[in-house]
């Protein structure tokens, strides 16, 4: 069974769509929308083709009309799009968002997986980094062979005896250092981190077309194109 493995997508259709996978099964880890121009076409996809997927903070944001709780150098980018992604998403598609699950997991091949956006303690707005000590005690309070996580943009996997976290980094908005689109591959019980270059200028095109301030596109574009944000 070869499973895909994505998050963050961040309402960014030309990185979904461009996803150079085959697979029997989708697992998304949260973060369908905001800050991109396609979050309608994101959810339909996700909703259509995912086996597996969890709610994250910007789903919830949107879904419930909250505070995402995004980073200072995010937050007026973060609200500017959320109010554009509420005006374009429809009410199903709203629904949908807020249908999704805070966890999700199952056991395959005789290993347990649980999917979460955040951490397991806290779902949805937790920031723990690759190197964060707290790693080791949240998977083994979820009690999972592989615990899937997202929400920091920052692939990484890490191993704790026979067990591992493993985040595949963002699809639509990675914070690498470079634009190429994050996502991890499990396949006869291996998981492994991979990226692949997507069209992320017509990406940009599609934000500068949007009813948007001028710096809140600016700021956008700057993400996508350096894979981060300057304070």
């Amino acid at each position: 069974m070869k499973a895909v493995i994505i998050s963050d997508i961040h309402g960014n259709s030309e990185a979904l769509r461009s996803l150079p996978e085959s697979f029997d099964e989708l697992w998304v880890l949260g973060d369908l929308v905001n800050y991109g121009p396609d979050p309608g076409d994101v959810v339909e996809f996700v909703q259509s083709k995912a086996a597996l997927a969890v709610r994250g903070n910007h789903d919830h944001a949107v879904g419930f009309g909250e505070d995402p709780r995004c980073s200072a150098p995010f937050r007026e980018m973060a609200e500017a799009m959320m109010r554009y992604t509420c005006s374009v998403l429809s009410g199903r598609q709203r629904e949908f968002l807020r249908s999704l699950p805070m966890t999700s997991g199952r056991r395959t091949a005789g290993v347990r997986v649980q999917l979460c956006h955040a951490t397991p303690s806290d779902p949805l707005f937790a920031y723990c980094g690759p190197d964060s000590p707290r790693w080791e005690q949240e998977v083994e309070a979820a009690g999972a062979d592989i615990l899937l996580v997202g929400h920091t943009h920052v692939p990484f996997v890490r191993r704790f005896g026979k067990r591992q976290v493993v985040n595949p980094g963002s699809l639509g908005q990675p914070k690498t250092g470079r634009p190429a689109a994050c996502y991890a591959v499990w396949e006869d019980g291996e998981i492994e981190l991979r990226s692949f270059e997507y069209p992320f200028d017509e990406t940009i095109r599609k934000i500068y077309a949007l009813p948007i301030e001028e710096k809140i596109r600016a700021g956008l574009s700057e993400v996508l194109r350096n894979g981060g944000c300057r304070a």
